[in-house]
């Protein structure tokens, strides 16, 4: 039997949303990722297959349509899930704080970084930044941000642009930073966390690289 056998609606609904990896999908689409190579940047460590089977099924659902130039966006009821995909991810925030190393994906902290950049905080022009883990693999030690008021990009080798400032940090540190669990000054201070470049784009660091939304949840004291 593949599904519960209860009428109950939260059952009903968990038939759909507890399956593997579906939530984590619809988190993807609620975050503006709308191509299939988007939302995998959001998932890289599920397959291509098993991501078409998910979106094949949420289109079936009804909580998200397929267009005809190949997009893939939530309808009304997909919409609906967004204060629920919310709520746990306050609730993980707040009462799953742990983090451990299969945790830690630097392709997926990137991906989120460079969509939560601030545009309107940077200054004119092109900025970059450098981020620096150098205690991973060399092939995803650095990365670069090449950001303008126009948009972020990603970039695995260096793009050949200054560096604005360059952030050097342990991959588990930079996603306690981007989750909202340590602070930028605070992991400067203990030294997990360290600045160089031009001495303004040190100080507005912190402002361009926003944080997760779920960032500002209250911790238990």
């Amino acid at each position: 039997m593949t599904g519960y056998g209860q009428f109950c609606p939260v059952a009903k609904a968990a038939e759909l949303l507890d399956q593997r990896w579906m939530l984590l999908v619809v988190r993807e689409l609620m975050a503006g990722s709308q191509h299939f190579n988007e939302i995998r940047r959001g998932v890289p460590k599920m397959s291509p297959t098993l991501l078409s089977r998910r979106l094949r099924e949420l289109v079936q659902a009804g909580v998200a349509e397929q267009t005809e130039d190949k997009r893939y966006v939530l309808t009304p009821a997909g919409k609906e899930l967004g204060p629920v995909v919310d709520a746990l991810g306050a609730w993980g925030t707040r009462w799953v704080p742990e983090l451990g190393d299969p945790d830690l994906d630097p392709h997926l902290l990137l991906w989120d970084m460079h969509r939560s950049v601030d545009l309107t905080a940077l200054p004119p022009g092109r900025t970059v930044v450098h981020v620096v883990f150098p205690e991973v693999i060399p092939d995803v030690r650095r990365w670069w941000l090449v950001m303008t008021r126009d948009g972020t990009e990603i970039c695995d080798f260096d793009p050949g642009y200054d560096v604005a400032v360059t952030v050097e940090t342990s991959l588990l540190e930079m996603s306690r930073i981007w989750r909202g669990d340590v602070g930028w000054e605070q992991s400067q201070r203990s030294g997990a966390l360290r600045l160089r470049g031009m001495a303004s784009a040190c100080r507005d660091l912190s402002r361009w690289l926003q944080l997760s939304r779920y960032a500002p949840t209250p911790r238990p004291i």
